[in-house]
């Protein structure tokens, strides 16, 4: 069992992350701006051209991977690790990579390392927390141009674990995964699907564009949410951008036959995706640009 009892400083902690508030931690270090969040005109028709020579195939690709990165059932080898446990982990991963000004794709590499790891091995309640920063420094050192610092995330565990500690822990998972981490991602999907719409005769770009950020946000919720470890990245994804369309109640919605899934299938995801925003409207509309959120009144209901 993977434990960090032995190199903690000086006891248990008074503050963590899950189960606790981070609010109790030292001063965060500054937020950083992500580079290029702003996609200039000539940037979007590069992408669009780049879609229309590559993204079929690169499609294909990736959907072809699924099922040998989606981990079955991640939690039945873990005696101290709880579904419960896992949400307030992820839950505060969500927060901690917007603080970061981190990608929607870091946020689900970390969460699908994270959960092929307990696949494979059990984990100590102590060390959950570091587990969870230790994939997210993996998943931004594979899709970030400028990662956080070991420093800087430690920072946000109330330097509750050594810098060791987590070097140790990051070696572990890397062996333990063969060092094969390009997982297909929920986001990847996302985008995929959003530019198979705008590829579409008649789409509209506002549309698209507010119903991939809205689904954007649901799927984040979903990452947090245990039973949605059984749905497939690109199920999710699309189902996602169903339900936005319906949400956001759209003339030109996604055709979702796009996604090569059977209707019942979809339909069942698209029901349990609306349970858990009808549960966590007010978690979601944090999580939306305002633009977005101001055409989901909604959300707090």
């Amino acid at each position: 069992m993977v434990t960090a009892a032995s190199g903690r400083r000086g006891g248990t902690p008074e503050c963590r992350g899950p189960g606790g508030s981070p609010g109790g931690c030292p001063r965060r270090p500054a937020r950083r701006r992500r580079l290029g969040t702003g996609t200039a005109a000539g940037e979007s028709a590069q992408e669009l051209q780049a879609f229309r020579d590559y993204g079929e195939s690169w499609y294909r690709s990736r959907k072809g991977l699924e099922s040998r990165f989606q981990p079955r059932e991640p939690l039945a080898r873990q005696p101290q690790v709880t579904a419960e446990a896992r949400c307030k982990l992820v839950s505060w991963l969500i927060p901690v990579h917007r603080h970061f000004g981190l990608s929607l794709e870091a946020l689900c590499l970390a969460v699908n390392i994270l959960d092929r790891f307990l696949a494979t091995t059990p984990v100590a309640a102590d060390c959950f927390q570091l587990l969870g920063v230790t994939a997210l420094l993996i998943a931004c050192k594979q899709v970030e141009v400028h990662p956080p610092s070991v420093k800087e995330l430690l920072a946000l565990c109330c330097d509750a674990f050594t810098r060791q500690q987590l070097r140790n822990l990051e070696c572990i998972v890397l062996h333990r995964l063969d060092f094969d981490l390009a997982a297909p991602t929920v986001s990847f999907f996302l985008e995929h699907f959003s530019q198979v719409r705008l590829e579409a005769r008649g789409a509209d770009a506002g549309e698209a564009a507010d119903a991939r950020s809205l689904a954007a946000g649901v799927a984040e919720l979903s990452l947090a949410d245990y039973a949605f470890t059984k749905y497939a990245p690109s199920l999710l994804a699309a189902s996602s951008l169903g339900l936005a369309d319906r949400l956001l109640r759209h003339r030109s919605p996604l055709d979702l036959r796009v996604s090569g899934y059977p209707e019942e299938l979809l339909r069942d995801c698209m029901d349990q995706l609306q349970l858990l925003v009808s549960l966590n409207g007010r978690s979601l509309s944090l999580l939306l640009p305002s633009e977005v959120a101001q055409k989901c009144p909604w959300l707090g209901d």
